[in-house]
């Protein structure tokens, strides 16, 4: 089973997207800013990542560059943010973002994301397709 860690400091946030998400079949664990994100990354790898920018104690662009110079397995990351300016998006880039969605993002839309980002063709809990390995 695929998992996916969503870091947003509003609890409203992360429950929209674990829903979304754990509709689908994945496993979704949670982290409130990017030091706990950190510490859940150095417990267990993770298959994605969805990142709020603002957050206290570590933001969205502190968690991607500390994951991304770590030496492990590196996995996709779509931030998803309120900020909607240019700058905030190239940052998002420059920090090892793979995608860039602006909140609220529709479930349909999360969901194709996340699909195409794992190299999946449709979710995992769809009685219609075969086994994902």
């Amino acid at each position: 089973m695929k998992r996916i860690l969503v870091i947003d400091d509003a609890a409203t946030v992360r429950l929209y997207h674990r829903g979304i998400l754990e509709a689908a079949g994945f496993a979704v664990s949670e982290a409130i800013n990017g030091l706990e994100a950190l510490e859940r990354v150095a417990e267990a790898p993770f298959d994605l990542y969805v990142v709020d920018i603002n957050m206290p104690k570590l933001d969205g662009y502190g968690f991607l560059r500390e994951l991304r110079s770590k030496d492990i397995p590196q996995a996709p990351a779509i931030m998803v943010s309120t900020e909607a300016a240019a700058n905030d998006q190239k940052l998002a880039y420059v920090s090892g973002a793979n995608l860039y969605l602006i909140k609220p993002v529709r479930p349909e839309r999360l969901l194709a994301h996340v699909l195409t980002l794992l190299g999946l063709s449709v979710a995992p809990r769809d009685p219609h397709q075969g086994r994902h390995q």
